[in-house]
């Protein structure tokens, strides 16, 4: 049997409401790894319009990993939304030039960095994260949960703001999960052991 193409736009017949990711983003400065797909029955280049405020000026990143799952109308905030939060006025002055060209020399907006997806992420309806969060591989995110800190590995949040539900697993199992790192093994050796990865007993994965 075939194995699925990373490189198809569309992998699953007569259906263009799933999408691998990478194959139809454009913006340079999102990076999403392979196999990595959006769900979007209205149109998956909806993907792009819901990072927000990711602005060229502004240099930071969306890395999404390999293996996640991203359903419709999650929402990324990057730091483009930022505004000074010490200052006397949070209005962005700069942004309008001409006389207010320079009301920004001096400072800068509040940076907090790239937003960085793990890899095997499953990212529910309508979840929100904020900027420059690192969420960990194998986490879950419930749907309609806005994400305001980062997320451990192996870790399922929900809730506004989101918290901690549950660890999927023990701290020994999450522990040696990380160290296998599947998603990284050739695309042979993980369809070999697919029957092994959606079981539940991680020892017939760890010596394979």
């Amino acid at each position: 049997m075939q194995i699925p193409d990373k490189d198809e736009k569309f992998p699953m017949p007569h259906t263009e409401r799933l999408c691998f990711l990478k194959n139809i983003i454009n913006n340079p400065q999102i990076e999403v790894g392979d196999y990595t797909y959006y769900d979007d029955p209205d149109d998956v280049y909806n993907f792009e319009r819901n990072v927000k405020y990711l602005f060229e000026f502004g240099e930071d990143k969306l890395i999404i990993g390999k293996f996640c799952m991203i359903a419709t109308d999650v929402v990324f905030i990057m730091n483009g939304a930022n505004h000074l939060t010490d200052a006397v006025t949070t209005y962005p002055f700069a942004a309008f030039g001409d006389a207010w060209s320079g009301a920004m020399e001096g400072k800068s907006y509040p940076h907090k960095g790239n937003t960085v997806i793990g890899n095997d992420v499953w990212i529910g309806n309508g979840a929100t994260i904020m900027t420059g969060l690192q969420i960990g591989d194998g986490a879950i995110i419930a749907a309609k949960s806005l994400v305001t800190k980062d997320v451990e590995p192996y870790t399922i949040v929900g809730g506004n703001p989101a918290q901690e539900i549950r660890k999927r697993f023990s701290e020994k199992k999450i522990k040696e999960l990380l160290e296998i790192s599947w998603w990284d093994w050739p695309i042979e050796k993980i369809t070999k052991n697919i029957q092994h990865l959606t079981g539940n007993n991680i020892n017939n994965i760890s010596k394979k």
